[in-house]
C-alpha cells in the first residue's frame, strides 16, 4: 500500500461541494452514509490528490485552508472562471473560496 494523506473539509451539502470542486479538476470517488437521512462522507481525488468531504459536524472545522500545487496554474484559473492570478516570490497563484467558507490556494509547484 502506497502511504497518503487525505485531509477532510467540514461542508453543508457534499454532492453540491463536490461539484464546486470539479472546477480544479477534482472527481467523486465514493459516497458513504450510515443510513439515507443521515449525513454524507465524500471522497474527490485530482490525480494522487485525495480530500474527503464530510457533512458530520464533529470531524473538521469549518474555514480550513488547502494549497493546491499544479503544473498549469494558468489551465485552473481559465477553468475557475479567469480568476486573477498573483506573482509572489514563491510562484504565481490564486485565491479561491468554496461554498463553505474553506480557502483554496492554487499555485504553481516551486521550482
Amino acid at each position: 500500500m502506497t502511504e497518503r494523506l487525505a485531509p477532510v473539509l467540514r461542508v453543508a451539502d457534499a454532492e453540491a461541494t463536490a461539484g464546486w470542486y470539479a472546477r480544479l479538476g477534482f472527481r467523486k470517488q465514493w459516497e458513504h452514509r450510515f443510513a439515507p437521512e443521515l449525513p454524507r462522507y465524500v471522497s474527490i481525488a485530482r490525480g494522487g490528490i485525495e480530500v474527503h468531504l464530510s457533512e458530520h459536524a464533529g470531524d473538521a472545522r469549518p474555514g480550513t485552508s488547502l494549497y493546491l500545487y499544479v503544473d498549469d496554474v494558468d489551465a485552473v484559473a481559465a477553468a475557475c472562471g479567469g480568476v486573477e492570478i498573483a506573482e509572489r516570490d514563491w510562484g504565481r497563484e490564486f485565491h479561491l473560496t468554496d461554498p463553505d467558507g474553506n480557502r483554496i490556494r492554487v499555485g504553481t509547484v516551486p521550482a
